[in-house]
């Protein structure tokens, strides 16, 4: 790749981690809220839920815990993309614009900053994953830590198409609220596809993030000694994901390439 290439991505991304971090309060509202959702809702449910196929110690708790770091990533991509809306409203995208870079390492730029944001906010939690019930050896880590870059590139990649046609903040949320919330509910992050009903368990089928989640579960349960049967095998769930990363990316490029005709 030229540096004409990888000198604006890499601005952009670097800019995109400066501005999350210099508001603190983004924080604690993308890390405290999955974790609050996590905690009841697990806390709630902890004894009355059980997960077909496995162990009968795999609590709801331990079930919900996969989801709640796809919540938060979800959340930091959602804060990440709405940047774009603001980029827009101060001036500063038009400026990106109209400069001779090329339109891919736009997306690429905007899209590898919330990848970034996201992956650090989901380290962290998974650092309470040996407190819940998880061990890693070299190769699941590894494993866990792939899924979740393939999860933050695609997730960011939707924002990015989302916001990229959006004028408003508020209708960002609009959208969040209407689509983006409902598409974790249907991941699998709260219920498996097994246990739902007819209609409800063909759209978790059809819903890509459904696969993110899958294998991000099953490369948590990678190292232990529990079989967990989720929505598809592991290669299966990581193949989807990677494809629905990539399309988002392309389809971001193209949104930024029409702008500029």
């Amino acid at each position: 790749m030229s540096t004409a290439f990888i000198l604006p991505a890499f601005s952009l991304a670097r800019r995109e981690l400066v501005r999350f971090y210099r508001q603190r309060s983004r924080i604690i509202g993308v890390i405290g809220s999955p974790l609050v959702f996590w905690f009841l809702i697990g806390s709630g449910l902890k004894s009355s839920f059980r997960y077909p196929g496995a162990p009968p110690d795999v609590n709801y708790m331990e079930y919900f815990y996969p989801g709640t770091i796809v919540l938060i990533i979800l959340f930091t991509s959602i804060f990440s993309t709405i940047s774009i809306i603001e980029d827009r409203r101060e001036g500063f995208l038009q400026s990106v614009i109209v400069a001779p870079v090329p339109r891919s390492s736009i997306a690429l730029g905007k899209i590898a900053g919330g990848t970034a944001l996201s992956m650090i906010q989901a380290v962290l939690l998974l650092m309470l994953a040996p407190f819940v019930g998880f061990s890693f050896s070299a190769g699941s880590l590894l494993l866990v830590l792939v899924t979740l870059f393939v999860i933050s590139f695609g997730l960011t990649g939707l924002g990015f198409m989302i916001a990229w046609r959006m004028d408003s903040t508020q209708g960002f949320h609009a959208i969040m609220n209407l689509f983006l919330i409902p598409l974790w509910l249907l991941s699998g992050s709260l219920f498996p596809a097994s246990g739902a009903a007819g209609w409800l368990g063909s759209l978790m089928t059809i819903n890509p993030l459904s696969y993110g989640v899958s294998a991000l579960r099953q490369g948590l349960y990678l190292n232990g000694t529990a079989h967990i049967r989720d929505i598809a095998s592991l290669p299966v769930s990581l193949f989807v994901s990677g494809l629905f990363s990539l399309a988002t990316y392309r389809v971001s490029v193209a949104l930024v390439s029409a702008r500029n005709r």
